[in-house]
């Protein structure tokens, strides 16, 4: 006759092996789920500046300034195994030195949760919205037009003149007049269950997954070193004059 002790590592492995083929099986389900990401990047404006660009660094360089225009339509990467996405905007430019794969600086980022994780349900929260539950409002209020946004499908980005959340450096303290520059788009999907996905190139089709149809700008050239004013004429392709007010950017 088994031991209780047996009997409970009998109960542990079926039930780890029950959990591990059930992980198995979400995380191969998301393959059969159709993926079509497209993107549409563009250069606002640029300027190169010669100073501290962190308050940590050290002594005074050049470093570019970068803004542009998102419109990212990325819910289809959302399903019912993801977490949360992090997107992120980089600026591509040649190598100085041959024989050197390109530059690469991240200008922009962001995490954009899944509503599940935004609005996780739980026998925790079930028990303590029954407890304590949610206030109705006494008068009907028109809702403001960042929750209005808040209400649009996870993963639907619209950034127009952005900022740059970091500047751009080079190793040899020279970015000006640095040619063919252009902005990238990327992401790595967190599932709750599986391996990370990063970025598909457009016509890297897999399966049915398609790759990201534009997400990158026309190449465009650094203007030369200046500490006030735009070089517009170093732009290529872009011909859209700076806003004198910039747009608040909504992510969703």
């Amino acid at each position: 006759m088994h031991s209780a002790l047996v009997r409970v590592q009998n109960v542990f492995g079926f039930f780890t092996t029950v959990a591990f083929c059930t992980a198995l099986v979400v995380a191969l389900s998301v393959t059969v789920i159709p993926q079509a990401p497209s993107a549409s990047l563009e250069l606002r404006n640029v300027q190169v500046v010669k100073g501290r660009p962190n308050y940590h660094s050290s002594k005074k360089e050049e470093y570019a300034h970068i803004k542009f225009d998102l419109d990212a339509d990325l819910t289809s990467l959302f399903n019912w195994n993801t977490k949360q996405l992090f997107v992120w905007v980089t600026a591509t430019y040649p190598p100085r030195t041959p024989n050197e794969p390109p530059s690469q600086a991240v200008i922009w980022d962001a995490i954009i949760n899944s509503e599940s994780q935004n609005n996780p349900s739980t026998p925790f929260t079930v028990y303590a919205n029954y407890m304590n539950p949610p206030k109705k409002p006494t008068k009907a209020k028109r809702p403001s037009k960042s929750k209005q946004a808040v209400e649009l499908a996870p993963g639907l980005i619209r950034l127009q003149s952005s900022k740059p959340k970091y500047q751009i450096t080079d190793i040899s303290g020279r970015v000006a007049e640095t040619s063919n520059v252009t902005l990238e788009l990327g992401w790595n999907v967190q599932p709750w269950v599986g391996a990370l996905t990063w970025t598909t190139a457009e016509g890297g089709n897999w399966g049915r997954w398609t790759g990201l149809k534009g997400g990158r700008s026309k190449a465009f050239d650094m203007p030369p070193l200046k500490v006030k004013g735009v070089n517009q004429e170093a732009v290529k392709g872009s011909g859209k004059p700076e806003k004198a007010a910039e747009a608040s950017p909504v992510i969703v």
